[in-house]
């Protein structure tokens, strides 16, 4: 499984999305937009993503992108199947897409921005569009929680 991060801004929350796909077995994650990497434009360690990873950045293979659209159709293109998470008209519960052992390698997981989400063109691209069921208020979990739901209820 690979997973593609749009436009995240929190450090911490990519340093929590790493830590929790070395936990999972997740091959690559792609860091698109103004997600910020783990390393620096002077290839120094960021410390507020290392502080939340714990060296897991270290172990997953990554890899930073300009152009989600493109990077998304070439995943397509590939074979990989996309899985937008995001609340929406036309979304599904997660836990009905049950992944099998072949299904896990060309799947791909798409993240978006904390407060706006993923973008209309995104979800145009996904395959699927997975939520996660809301019964509070707020109807919002934060994205990192969110990727540790999706990604175990899809895998295990």
């Amino acid at each position: 499984m690979k997973v593609v991060l749009h436009n995240i801004r929190s450090m911490h929350n990519v340093g929590a999305i790493f830590r929790t796909s070395d936990a999972a077995g997740i091959e690559k994650i792609y860091l698109c937009g103004f997600t910020p990497s783990p390393l620096d434009e002077f290839g120094k360690v960021r410390v507020q993503v290392h502080k939340v990873a714990l060296g897991a950045e270290k172990y997953v293979d990554w890899e930073k992108h300009d152009k989600t659209y493109a990077l998304l159709d070439q995943l397509k293109e590939d074979g990989h199947k996309i899985y937008a998470v995001e609340l929406s008209d036309n979304s599904i519960p997660y836990y009905k897409e049950k992944l099998t052992k072949e299904d896990k390698d060309k799947a791909v997981i798409v993240l978006g921005h904390e407060l706006e989400g993923l973008s209309p063109a995104i979800l145009k691209r996904a395959d699927k569009v997975i939520e996660i069921p809301m019964m509070g208020k707020k109807h919002s979990l934060n994205v990192s929680v969110a990727f540790g739901v999706i990604v175990y209820g899809m895998l295990y």
